[in-house]
């Protein structure tokens, strides 16, 4: 396989079994991909079986899938328990799976709400939970590692689900790396800026306006968005042996893009109530596609 760009040797990973939360699509996968070529062994979970087989299937023999909705505690234990038993323990997590929309928070419902923060919240803490409880009771070593955003630092209008839901998680890193130390566990955590990836772009740039949105290069002061290789990139270093002494750090990896403000979605206080119907529709219209397309 071709590692163009890549600073690593081959196998930087080897012996490394990692597991990605919401890896069947957008930056998980991507990421998942690059695990591979330096030698990890890796594990999905997701909630859409089809598309954890097509992931799955770029990597015949290194890549297995799990169908876990995070959500769910008992259900993430069982999960867990059975990739132990089937495959050994685990050496790495990565809790990326999230769900995520823009809209005014007045509009939100409490089904709304929850769907958005208790995938990123209650998720990352069932998946830390279930996992680090086996290494502790094993005396093994572990790694986790959550994607978050730059908003647990600074908060961010329209998304507000989300940007709680990341800052607890921000909280939980900094709390068990202290507590997990003792076992050799680390926890780190990334919050990268805009990369674009199918479907959740679009969910967080819905609107026919080209000077608001997620996506504006132009508010970045490196010129441009993020890529999946340069996540890899970082992904893997925090993985490896490299740094063991490093814990309960969450790193911003955003071209400058926090530090110079405003806030990702500090733009949108400029839409009307129609432009907000029409992102609605919009929205509501690019899930039944993508649902449609992954039947």
């Amino acid at each position: 396989m071709s590692r163009t760009g890549s600073p690593y040797a081959p196998d930087l990973l080897a012996g490394k079994r990692i597991l990605i939360t919401g890896g069947g699509t957008g930056l998980g996968r991507g990421v998942a991909r690059h695990l591979v070529e330096h030698g990890a062994q890796v594990h999905l979970w997701g909630r859409r079986p089809a598309v954890l087989e097509e992931a799955a299937a770029e990597h015949p023999g290194t890549v297995h899938h799990q169908t876990v909705d995070v959500r769910d505690g008992a259900g993430v234990d069982a999960a867990m328990g059975e990739l132990w038993d089937r495959y050994g323990p685990l050496t790495g997590v990565v809790n990326n799976a999230a769900a995520n929309f823009i809209a005014p928070t007045e509009s939100l419902s409490p089904r709304a709400f929850d769907a958005v923060s208790s995938t990123v919240m209650k998720g990352s803490f069932h998946t830390t939970h279930a996992a680090g409880r086996r290494w502790i009771a094993e005396g093994l070593p572990g790694s986790v590692l959550s994607t978050l955003t730059t908003w647990v630092w600074t908060g961010s209008a329209f998304v507000v689900p989300s940007a709680m839901g990341k800052a607890a998680v921000h909280a939980m890193t900094m709390s068990l790396a202290v507590e997990w130390a003792r076992h050799g566990i680390r926890l780190n955590a990334l919050a990268p800026g805009p990369i674009p990836t199918e479907y959740a772009w679009e969910m967080l740039n819905p609107t026919h306006k080209s000077s608001v949105g997620a996506t504006q290069a132009d508010q970045i002061p490196m010129g441009r968005t993020g890529t999946v290789e340069e996540l890899a990139n970082l992904t893997m270093f925090l993985l490896s042996d490299a740094c063991p002494y490093l814990t309960g750090q969450t790193i911003a990896m955003d071209g400058g893009q926090m530090l110079a403000g405003p806030g990702t979605f500090a733009a949108l206080t400029s839409l009307t109530a129609d432009d907000w119907t029409a992102i609605r529709e919009k929205s509501k219209a690019a899930t039944a596609a993508t649902r449609s397309q992954r039947a």
